[in-house]
C-alpha cells in the first residue's frame, strides 16, 4: 500500500485501525477512532479483557459498558490473536513503560510488543508507539526489532531512503478523571521517523483529534511527553517540600497557596500530597535521568525532585506514628483504616498509588490495616504490591485508632468521617473547614 492509498482510506474511514494495549490509554482511543467509524480492533495479551469487551463489558470505572455496546455495534472488537495485526493499516501501541526495582526502565512490554507485530508485518503499515519512554526508544528499540523480526526483511522509511513501512511517536496525554476537556481537544504530538510517516501519522491522528502539532523526530516527541510530566513532578516536589517545612513553622501551606494563586500572573498552583501516583508522573524523572547517563550528564535537579516526592509516603507513615503517640498509642498494635487507595480523586486506577505504599510500611511497623475506596472491592496483588485485602465498611469507624485520608474521594462524608472517627489524619486538605480535636493534617 503506498502512502497515497494510506491517505485514501483515512479519507474513506476505511483504514484498519489496531490499538495493542487495552487499558487506561488503549480502550479510549480505540473508543475515539470508532466513533469516527473506523474499523478498529483492539489486542490485548489479557484474555479476561478481551472477553469483557466481546460480552459488552467495561472493566474501567469512566466507561460504562453502554459505550463498549455501542462501541460493538460500531464494529469494534477485541482479541488476543495476534496474527490478525496482518490486517491492520494502522498499529497504535499502549503497553506500560514501568520501572524495574532499581528505578531503571523497564521496556520489556515494548520490546514484546513489536516483537509480536514483527512476524506480522506487512508493507505500507503505519506503526506508532505511545508509550511514556526516553527519548531515542523509538529509533532504537522499536525499529530495528521491526526490522530484524519480520520475514520479509521489510525496512522502515527514512528521509533520503526507501522503505516499506512508516514508523512514529506520539505521547499518550490522558487524564483519568478529567471532565472538562474532551479527549477529542487534547492536541496529538507527533514525531515520525521520516516526513511522510510524519504525514500519515498526522493524518490518522488528525482525524479523531481537533488538532495535531507536528515535531521533527520521534525523540523530540518522546522528550515533549517527558517535559510535560517532569514539569509537574519538579514543582509537585517543591510544594511538598515547602509543605513540610510550613508544618514546622506552624504555617499553613493551603491557605499559602490559595493566597498565591490570586497573583494573575507567573504563579501556576500545585498541591502537595502523600506522594505521587499514576503511570507517568512518578516514572518520567527516572527515565530521562537514566537515558542522560548516557551522555554524560547527571539530571541532579530531576532527580531530587524524584526523590522528595518517594519520601512523602514516609512522611505520611510518622505523621501517623506522631498523631498516635499524642494520644499514648503506638503504630504497632493500632488499628488503622486508610481512605482512598486509587491515586487521586474519583477514579479507579491503582498504578504506582501513594496508598498502596503507606498501607505496607503501616504494615511493617505493626499496624492493623484496612482500606475503604468506593472504586475498589478488593486489592489482590501488582507489580510492586500483594495486599490480598477487601474494602471495609464505613459503618463504625469508632473501631479504628486512626482514619487515615490518603485520596480524597468526593464521595466521602468528611464531617461524619471527623466526627465519628478516634483520630483523623488528613493528607489532602479533604477536610477543610473542619475544626475538631480529633483532626490532623499533615
Amino acid at each position: 500500500m503506498t502512502s497515497q492509498e494510506f491517505k485514501n482510506k483515512l479519507q474513506a474511514r476505511t483504514a484498519r485501525v489496531g490499538l495493542i494495549g487495552l487499558g487506561y490509554v488503549g480502550l479510549p482511543l480505540a473508543l475515539l477512532f470508532n466513533e469516527q467509524r473506523f474499523p478498529v480492533t483492539g489486542f490485548d495479551i489479557d484474555k479476561k479483557k478481551v472477553d469483557t469487551l466481546n460480552s459488552g463489558g467495561s472493566y474501567i470505572y469512566r466507561i460504562p459498558s453502554t459505550e463498549i455496546d455501542v462501541a460493538r455495534q460500531g464494529g469494534f472488537s477485541a482479541t488476543a490473536d495476534f496474527a490478525r495485526l496482518r490486517d491492520m493499516d494502522a498499529i497504535v501501541i499502549c503497553v506500560p513503560t514501568p520501572l524495574n526495582e532499581y528505578h531503571e526502565p523497564d521496556l520489556s512490554y515494548i520490546v514484546s510488543t513489536a516483537e509480536s507485530i514483527a512476524p506480522h508485518l506487512r508493507a505500507g503499515q503505519l506503526i506508532i508507539l505511545e508509550s511514556t519512554t526516553y527519548p531515542g526508544t523509538t529509533e532504537e528499540v522499536l525499529v530495528p526489532i521491526l526490522e530484524k523480526g519480520n520475514p520479509s526483511g521489510l525496512k522502515a522509511t527514512r528521509a533520503k531512503e526507501g522503505g516499506a513501512f512508516y514508523v512514529a511517536f506520539s505521547p499518550e496525554r490522558e487524564d483519568p478523571g478529567n471532565q472538562t476537556v474532551a479527549r477529542r481537544d487534547i492536541p496529538k504530538v507527533v514525531g515520525g521517523l521520516d516526513p511522510c510517516a510524519s504525514e500519515l501519522a498526522a493524518g490518522l491522528y488528525g482525524s479523531v483529534f481537533n488538532r495535531v502539532v507536528l515535531v521533527s523526530t520521534p525523540a523530540a516527541a518522546e522528550m515533549t511527553k517527558l517535559l510535560e510530566n517532569i514539569y509537574r513532578c519538579v514543582n509537585i516536589a517543591l510544594v511538598n517540600e515547602l509543605k513540610l517545612l510550613s508544618l514546622r513553622m506552624g504555617i499553613n501551606i493551603w491557605e499559602v497557596i490559595e493566597a498565591a494563586s490570586t497573583k494573575p500572573f507567573g504563579f501556576q498552583a500545585f498541591y502537595p500530597g502523600p506522594g505521587l501516583g499514576g503511570h507517568c508522573i512518578p516514572i518520567d524523572p527516572f527515565y530521562l535521568s537514566w537515558k542522560a547517563k548516557a551522555f554524560d550528564f547527571h539530571t541532579r535537579f530531576i532527580e531530587l525532585a524524584g526523590e522528595v516526592n518517594l519520601q512523602m509516603p514516609y512522611h505520611v507513615v510518622a505523621s501517623v506514628g506522631a498523631a498516635l503517640n499524642e494520644r499514648r498509642k503506638t503504630i504497632n498494635g493500632s488499628k488503622v483504616l486508610v481512605l482512598g487507595v486509587a491515586y487521586k480523586k474519583d477514579i479507579d486506577d491503582l498504578r504506582e498509588s501513594p496508598s498502596l505504599t503507606i498501607i505496607e510500611l503501616l504494615q511493617q511497623q505493626g499496624a492493623q490495616v484496612s482500606y475503604h475506596d468506593p472504586y475498589f472491592k478488593f486489592v489482590g496483588r501488582g507489580r510492586k504490591y500483594d495486599l490480598q485485602m477487601e474494602c471495609a465498611s464505613l459503618d463504625n469507624l469508632g473501631q479504628y485508632d486512626c482514619v487515615l485520608i490518603v485520596t480524597d474521594h468526593s464521595d466521602y462524608d468528611y464531617p461524619r468521617i471527623v466526627r465519628e472517627s478516634q483520630l483523623v489524619v488528613d493528607t489532602r486538605n479533604a477536610t477543610k473547614g473542619i475544626s475538631s480535636r480529633n483532626l490532623v493534617r499533615c
